[in-house]
């Protein structure tokens, strides 16, 4: 939840993959693989309960400092450097505003009218929006019939998941449309961070840490105009928004950049794929939100379409750029 993250932060592109071998690690990769699933599809559930107790961007900042505070103690100790750079820092300052400022504030001011199951499988139209631009703004990044083939199953799958032929009767549309614009960021940053912070020195993880910081400075500043004080601190909001924090936006990335070193970045990338089948699943059962029979059916396709748009041509010699869907 990105990355959602989502989620997300840097995509796992930028990950280097030739680092030196890692040591053991002493739980098996498949289980961190499910335990970061289960961390980015339920990040959606607990951005509904935040914004239960707190304003929209209330959430955003304490998911980015409770994330920033993770990096930081991961940071320490492994020792790592800040960049040096000062155009670097500018170009996180954009990354960070494409890639977690204004997706995670509007996947939050989204499930204020939408239910969480929706906001989880508009944000997997993601990896759809990152090919159609890629196809513009990537000139290396050349269209198969396969990958455009995908795009639009892809998109017939989003207009089931809506109910077109009902007239979208009954859904939310300012709501929808943030969930859907959100998923549209990350592949902007995406293209940008390709663009600008390709070989810049510094350690992904130092440029994430970095880019979590940049964001939350960015909410800092916004929060005092938009909202007020909270008057309370209700317990079962602010342990959402701390986990969401904590778990959904620091400790993911950690286990994502291990797994990327790992086992590589095509197979750490089908997390994406997983993230709203229990964003659904979270919804109805500890939710009870409501679900009709196009919504899960709609998102069996949009994941159809975005694994074609993912896929290359058998037998090419070019490997097809990995992208990553940023953990709300």
């Amino acid at each position: 939840m990105s990355a959602p993250t989502a989620p997300r932060t840097v995509p796992v592109s930028a990950i280097p993959t030739s680092a030196p071998p890692m040591r053991r690690r002493a739980l098996d990769w498949r289980v961190r693989f499910t335990a970061l699933s289960l961390i980015w599809g339920f990040s959606f559930l607990l951005i509904k309960v935040g914004t239960d107790g707190y304003a929209p961007f209330q959430v955003t900042f304490g998911r980015l400092l409770a994330g920033t505070a993770v990096l930081a103690v991961a940071m320490a100790v492994r020792r790592e450097r800040l960049p040096r750079s000062g155009r670097t820092w500018g170009h996180l300052f954009v990354a960070a505003f494409f890639l977690n400022a204004l997706p995670f504030s509007l996947f939050a001011y989204a499930e204020l009218t939408i239910p969480s199951t929706l906001a989880g499988i508009c944000n997997a139209t993601s990896p759809l929006w990152g090919m159609a631009l890629s196809l513009i703004a990537l000139s290396e990044d050349r269209p198969t019939r396969r990958r455009v083939a995908g795009l639009g199953v892809g998109f017939i799958g989003v207009l089931t998941v809506l109910g077109a032929w009902q007239g979208f009767s009954g859904l939310d549309v300012t709501g929808t449309a943030m969930a859907l614009l959100a998923s549209l960021s990350y592949p902007v940053g995406w293209i940008y961070v390709r663009r600008t912070l390709a070989g810049v020195g510094s350690s992904t993880l130092a440029l994430t840490g970095s880019q979590l910081f940049l964001g939350t400075m960015q909410l800092a500043l916004v929060v005092p105009l938009f909202t007020s004080l909270p008057g309370r601190f209700p317990l079962l909001p602010t342990l959402a928004v701390v986990a969401l924090g904590a778990l959904g936006t620091g400790l993911a990335v950690l286990l994502q950049y291990g797994l990327v070193q790992e086992v590589g970045p095509t197979t750490a990338q089908m997390v994406t794929y997983f993230i709203p089948v229990i964003a659904t699943a979270a919804g109805v059962t500890l939710l009870g939100e409501q679900l009709s029979w196009n919504t899960p059916v709609g998102a069996l396709v949009v994941l159809a379409g975005a694994a074609l748009t993912q896929s290359r041509a058998r037998g090419s010699g070019r490997r097809a750029p990995s992208r990553r869907t940023a953990q709300p």
